[in-house]
């Protein structure tokens, strides 16, 4: 046809001509693609062994020159009730350091060097996570390189001096930042789950940096560092290669700490709270230079919602990318959640709010849908007000629209996240540690396509039972009172009159 000729204009960047050829329609004259495909269902099914030990080996196919491979630990600062706070912080500051092999951390970069490969160690709540990007060719050196590092680091006193200066120098970075989203996510954890669990800091207290040495160190390894409590994943390797390099580097190996059965290991489950926190601090000078940011005043409001591991997770999901958010200026448009409740209810109606965004962090035992807001000081108890109504307004009517388009960013970001192979890893390794299996992204995209606006109804109006969590940050002065808070989210009606009454 006419549309799918050629086009008389080949000119594509100096402006005139463009081609008439319609996207649905091949290019004439333009060989036709063969694309690289799985031969069967077995090609791109996640694969786990688990062996003799307890350790458990997965691997996930993808095409390429590169792998991503890696140890992720069960283990992390919910960890740390019986031991001192910041043991996990420590040991994410000290990994890649010298080893039994090799004598220092220059020695390892050098090794991973002649394969292409890079390295990096991430602590968080509920897990620790030793990862390798490397040439597959280099499999053997790369997983023999993460036996050594996980199981016989040398923790010399050098190393453990110069990482008590990193983290002061971060703690003190932590608390200069222009940005007091980190901050503030530890705060509003500590408020929700008090003392307990995933509600324990996760960065190393200032006075614990002293007191963190290698005899505290080994006693934890010794308990979390067990082949049971541990995944060795891999992304881009044959699975029979990587069960061969386990069995070879981790099989049988006794770690530098000696025998570890798991003895001291904390099973507790999470207890929500609620609660608040507040940090009474000057956010005058946070960001010097010729066009400063003003100064702010930072809210975050959280309510339990539930684990990665239950059904209800994926409508959670759904909610938070139906509220999304962000800063008062985003350049991007609608592919960038401009539509989203956050947006459209507050930023675009309140000019004076720099920020509004929605987080929804979930662990293997409970969640935490929360909102983050930022204004001038002498709007924090309006900013508060529109804060929590919006929370009340997630129980009210679920467009069908708004649902659809919160489903289908949804889906889309998932998909372009797992085009990252370290991504790819980290999912596995996550999965599979938490249920030594791994949800497929086409599975995942089924669940989502299925959530209804009576599934945002139902988990909003559980979430909506609980006494909130409140994290509050910088002039506080025209803060409403926590019970302010809590009896304007118990509103069941949402109507503004009775919130007006409340905060006024």
């Amino acid at each position: 046809s006419r549309r799918c000729g050629l086009a008389a204009g080949r000119s594509y960047s100096g402006g005139g001509a463009y081609p008439s050829v319609s996207l649905t329609c091949p290019l004439p004259g333009v060989p036709t693609a063969v694309f690289a495909a799985a031969e069967s269902r077995e090609r791109f099914e996640t694969r786990v062994t688990v062996l003799e030990n307890g350790l458990r080996v997965a691997s996930q196919n993808k095409f390429g020159q590169f792998c991503t491979v890696g140890i992720l630990v069960n283990s992390g600062s919910r960890h740390e009730a019986k031991y001192l706070s910041g043991i996990s912080h420590f040991l994410e500051k000290l990994a890649f350091s010298s080893t039994a092999q090799f004598g220092s951390k220059d020695e390892i970069l050098l090794t991973l060097e002649k394969h292409g490969g890079i390295c990096d160690c991430q602590a968080s709540r509920d897990t620790i996570m030793y990862a390798v990007s490397a040439d597959a060719r280099g499999l053997d050196t790369v997983v023999n390189l993460l036996a050594d590092v996980t199981l016989q680091p040398r923790l010399s006193d050098e190393e453990i001096e110069m990482t008590r200066t990193a983290i002061r120098f971060e703690l003190e970075d932590l608390n200069m930042r222009p940005d007091p989203e980190p901050l503030l996510t530890e705060m509003i954890h500590a408020a929700a789950f008090r003392d307990n669990t995933v509600g324990l800091n996760r960065f190393c207290p200032v006075e614990n940096t002293d007191k963190i040495d290698r005899d505290v160190l080994h006693s934890y390894l010794s308990s979390y560092y067990t082949p049971d409590r541990m995944v060795l994943a891999g992304v881009g390797i044959e699975h029979e290669h990587l069960v061969e390099c386990a069995r070879k580097y981790l099989l049988g190996v006794q770690p530098v700490w000696g025998p570890g059965q798991s003895r001291g290991v904390d099973r507790s489950v999470a207890q929500y709270t609620g609660g608040i926190v507040k940090v009474e601090k000057d956010m005058s000078d946070v960001s010097l230079g010729p066009t400063p940011i003003p100064e702010l005043t930072h809210i975050m409001i959280g309510l339990e919602s539930c684990s990665f591991l239950e059904d209800d997770f994926i409508p959670f999901a759904v909610l938070n990318m139906m509220m999304g958010g962000g800063g008062s200026f985003s350049a991007g448009g609608p592919g960038k959640g401009m539509f989203t409740r956050l947006y459209l209810n507050v930023l675009n109606r309140h000019h004076w709010m720099y920020n509004a965004t929605s987080y929804h962090h979930s662990y293997e035992d409970t969640g935490l849908l929360c909102i983050h807001a930022s204004a001038d000081p002498k709007q924090v108890r309006e900013m508060v007000e529109i804060i929590t109504r919006e929370f009340i307004l997630m129980a009210g009517a679920v467009g069908e629209v708004e649902l659809e388009r919160a489903k289908t960013q949804l889906k889309s970001m998932l998909m372009m996240n797992l085009e990252s192979r370290p991504v790819i890893f980290e999912d596995v390794g996550r999965q599979v540690l938490a249920t030594n299996t791994r949800k497929l992204p086409h599975e995942l995209c089924a669940l989502i396509s299925q959530v209804k606006p009576t599934d945002i109804k139902r988990v909003v109006t559980k979430m909506l039972h609980k006494k909130p969590a409140v994290a509050a940050l910088g002039d506080l002065t025209d803060l409403p009172t926590y019970e302010h808070i809590q009896a304007a989210l118990s509103s069941k009606d949402g109507r503004l009159p009775r919130l007006y009454r409340l905060f006024r």
